[in-house]
């Protein structure tokens, strides 16, 4: 008997899929069985969440849907923060959640949830299956639909209706589309004219110009224009370009935010930056996106364009004259150069026995990483570093969780890269991150996942704390207790290296990134490190004053003192 769940399978084949993540269940069980043989491969997790995240990760990498199962219940409902992670970083992912009987919906039976409601947040396409009737049309609309808006579909199915037989069998093979998009020529003219106008273009590039980087580089040279990039632009927009001047935000540095103070005309280019207060206020400001509802939600636009950005940028520059005037742009370039010498200054070893500079940890990690590594930094302090220190080469690729925020994200993202892409995967971890998932070192051993987790071991939620200074708040809450991860990781079946000094961090490093299966190093780092935003806000630097002030009168003036000494080398 042709069963529903072998036409699912079957269609996943048809559309390319590989491999599932998941964890298996009864309410799966006509789905697992049908994997047998199919050649796509089940790659086990310890967390539905791990599954959503890997199969997130590997959309990002390969641009094709990727697919993630969950049982009834509490096992579909695992995959949610992991979910939501991909639909808001706009890859196709295929959520296959299983349900309970079809008899029993509705009645408070075990394990019951409403899942169509509950993903309904996460994803572009959410469906529930009710009848052998309905597929394989529902499954085709879901892969359609995550390819097409780049997105979350869900599909909800009864185990006892993947088990039914089919009452259709067709296999439709299902690939996305590569439509052109452009704005009018009249909008074209428009832009061109705007930016003839202006004296002092700074262009912010997104993760929209994921394959127009020479695109933007042309179009920088042509208007003589500084480059600011975002976190998730960075790995298409930062390598073998003139005209780069770093990033902005709360992670970026100092050459990126005054870029775009000193510009007369912003010139956004497929991104929809969130933080309005590192948008110049006075600027004019044009913005280039696919999606038209993003325009103008940020700031106020002069000009709003849909279009596809290298496409975009190919028909507006016949229509632009080459600027000569690189004032602007040696301005920035210049401020750039010291900037990134001062940072560099911070990625320096210590001596003896202090706890690392976690600079200096991010900066060897660089060094050390191949050409064509995927580098996947926690959310926390390790994003920092990874946006102030990794180098991207046009081969190197950097994913995370940069707009859900989500803690916990490397090692189960790195599942996915791993399984999917056969380059070396190296994460920066944080001891919060990693210890959140913890099982997923257990994913790595029993999957064959040669994938390098690299710990910055503060013994602390390190990123919460300097937002709590920032606020001036006393540090509470925020420390953890932590054993030897290197011991747990050991334990698990990883190479596992302990790094406390300085001198020890190359050599561990060099041996764990060589070593022919998953490894952790974990390295032991400064807790007091500051990591100083590009414009300190005038709200910033009372809040600091007030930590100082409330710290002291709790008696915990030990801490500033600690807070000090790891900070000296850095210029307020």
């Amino acid at each position: 008997m042709a069963t529903v769940a072998k036409n699912m399978v079957d269609t996943l084949v048809a559309a390319g899929v590989k491999r599932v993540y998941g964890i298996p269940g009864d309410s799966l069980n006509g789905f697992t069985d049908a994997l047998r043989g199919s050649g796509i491969d089940w790659v086990h997790v310890r967390h539905e969440e791990a599954a959503a995240f890997a199969a997130g990760a590997e959309a990002a990498l390969t641009g094709k849907i990727a697919v993630a199962v969950g049982s009834a219940g509490p096992g579909n409902l695992h995959l949610i923060n992991g979910l939501f992670d991909a639909q808001r970083s706009r890859v196709p992912v295929l959520a296959i959640a299983a349900h309970i009987p079809t008899a029993e919906i509705g009645s408070g039976y075990f394990q019951e949830t409403h899942p169509q409601e509950l993903f309904r947040e996460a994803s572009v396409y959410t469906e529930y299956v009710a009848s052998p009737s309905q597929m394989p049309r529902i499954l085709n609309t879901a892969i359609q639909t995550a390819l097409e808006k780049r997105g979350v579909a869900v599909v909800v199915i009864p185990g006892d209706i993947a088990l039914a037989e089919a009452e259709d069998t067709t296999v439709t093979p299902i690939r996305a589309t590569k439509p052109r998009i452009l704005p009018s020529q009249e909008e074209l003219g428009e832009a061109a004219a705007l930016l003839k106008q202006a004296k002092r273009v700074t262009i912010l590039a997104g993760a929209g110009a994921q394959h127009a980087h020479d695109q933007v580089v042309a179009l920088a040279g042509k208007l003589a224009a500084p480059v600011v990039h975002t976190l998730r632009s960075k790995e298409f927009v930062e390598h073998d370009n003139p005209y780069d001047v770093g990033m902005t935000g709360l992670l970026g540095f100092a050459s990126g935010y005054r870029a775009l103070e000193n510009a007369d005309t912003l010139l956004m280019l497929g991104t929809d930056f969130p933080y309005r207060a590192f948008l110049p206020e006075k600027a004019k400001v044009i913005q280039i996106d696919l999606r038209g509802e993003h325009l103008g939600r940020r700031v106020p636009l002069t000009l709003g364009l849909v279009g596809d950005v290298g496409d975009t940028v190919d028909a507006l520059l016949p229509l632009l004259d080459q600027r000569t005037d690189r004032n602007h742009l040696d301005d920035a370039l210049d401020h750039y150069a010291k900037t990134r010498t001062k940072l560099d200054d911070l990625a320096t070893p210590r001596k003896g026995d202090q706890p690392l500079h976690p600079q200096y940890v991010a900066r060897l990690i660089d060094e050390l990483a191949a050409d064509d590594a995927v580098l996947i930094p926690d959310v926390g302090s390790p994003v920092i570093w990874a946006a102030r220190y990794l180098r991207m080469n046009g081969r190197r690729s950097l994913i995370g969780s940069f707009i859900h925020g989500s803690m916990a994200n490397a090692v189960p993202q790195a599942v996915g890269a791993a399984a999917a892409t056969g380059r070396q995967v190296v994460t920066l971890s944080g001891d919060g991150g990693v210890t959140m998932l913890l099982g997923e070192l257990l994913t790595l051993t029993q999957n064959k996942l040669p994938v390098k987790v690299v710990v910055f071991n503060n013994s602390s939620l390190n990123f919460v704390e300097l937002e709590m200074k920032s606020a001036g708040f006393v540090t509470h809450t925020t420390g953890l207790q932590n054993p030897s991860l290197a011991a747990i990781a050991e334990a698990a079946g990883l190479k596992a290296f302990r790094v406390e000094r300085s001198k020890d961090l190359r050599k561990a490093l060099t041996e764990a990134f060589a070593y022919d299966g998953p490894a952790l190093v974990d390295v032991v780092t400064e807790r007091q490190e500051l990591t100083i935003p590009p414009s300190i806000k005038l709200d910033q630097a009372k809040g600091f004053a007030l930590y100082t002030l409330r710290t002291l009168l709790s008696g915990r003036g030990d801490e500033l003192l600690d807070l000090t000494r790891a900070n000296l080398r850095q210029v307020f």
